[in-house]
């Protein structure tokens, strides 16, 4: 069997049986996959349970592909139909506005004093956290518009395609997120606008605890930074494009689960036991 060299060569060999290209195309996918689901979900946790559930539901429904589009394409497809119609993560429970969430930033903000060349895990912690939860102020529908057309920088035709939206009604969706994410970055985050309050080194302290005050693991951050750093990030593309940057720069860590392992070890078993139940004597 020739070696697969497209996704879309690994999903055919898998409908042939090759566990290899199995492997392969799911590894292809799970990134992105996650990726999405923790834009959209913001807790870890959460976003890794919808991960599991999306690949298999990915090779579950793979013969139904029609192999008419990119694979990545109809994959997403079946992500964001399974997160829109995901129970609310713990975050959206919350009700998250624009306006409470700024009070809370502004509201757990140390001294300007604090120093803003300081490397810390935690502060990328932070940064990275507060743009997830930034997009948790946009309804589902907003939010997967901004993370499609923006974050992952699919088409417009693409991400309507994901979304079983026409185009016109997506750029209508996401220039509305767009407005909204540049006017919040705009009006409170000191990556953006020298004059916003919240920088992310002063939200450290506040940030690194729970409410009973015992260290919160970090969930996002991949290395430490600073805050003049993750700054000068954001500032090297044109200034029209920094609220956008901000969002594109902030990328957390990758889950440490091995999805493709798990879901042929899952295949595997439910074989093992299928043939198990064959040998049984009638």
């Amino acid at each position: 069997m020739t070696t697969p060299t497209t996704i879309e060569d690994m999903a055919r060999q898998a409908l042939d049986g090759d566990r290899d290209a199995l492997d392969g195309m799911v590894r292809a996918l799970q990134g992105d996959v996650y990726g999405l689901a923790l834009r959209m979900l913001w807790n870890r946790e959460d976003a890794e349970d919808a991960t599991q559930e999306i690949l298999v539901r990915i090779v579950t429904r793979l013969s139904k592909f029609g192999f008419k589009s990119r694979l990545k394409t109809w994959a997403y497809r079946l992500a964001v139909n399974y997160i829109l119609d995901a129970k609310k993560s713990a975050i959206e429970r919350l009700h998250l506005s624009v306006d409470r969430f700024a009070d809370d930033l502004e509201g757990g903000l140390e001294p300007a004093s604090a120093d803003d060349t300081e490397q810390s895990l935690l502060i990328e912690e932070v940064k990275v956290g507060c743009t997830l939860a930034m997009l948790q102020c946009l309804d589902r529908s907003h939010r997967a518009a901004y993370v499609l057309g923006e974050v992952m920088e699919l088409s417009g035709p693409e991400a309507a395609d994901v979304l079983a939206i026409s185009p016109p009604l997506f750029r209508k969706r996401l220039q509305y997120a767009r407005e909204a994410v540049l006017a919040f970055t705009k009006a409170h985050c000191g990556l953006v606008s020298d004059a916003a309050p919240c920088q992310c080194h002063r939200r450290v302290p506040s940030a690194a605890l729970t409410e009973a005050g015992a260290d919160r693991p970090i969930q996002f951050a991949r290395r430490a930074t600073s805050f003049q750093e993750a700054r000068a990030l954001v500032r090297q593309v044109d200034e029209a494009r920094w609220a956008l940057e901000v969002h594109r720069a902030s990328q957390p860590r990758v889950s440490s689960i091995d999805f493709a392992q798990r879901l042929l070890d899952a295949i595997e078993s439910s074989g093992d036991s299928t043939a198990r139940s064959q040998e049984k004597p009638s």
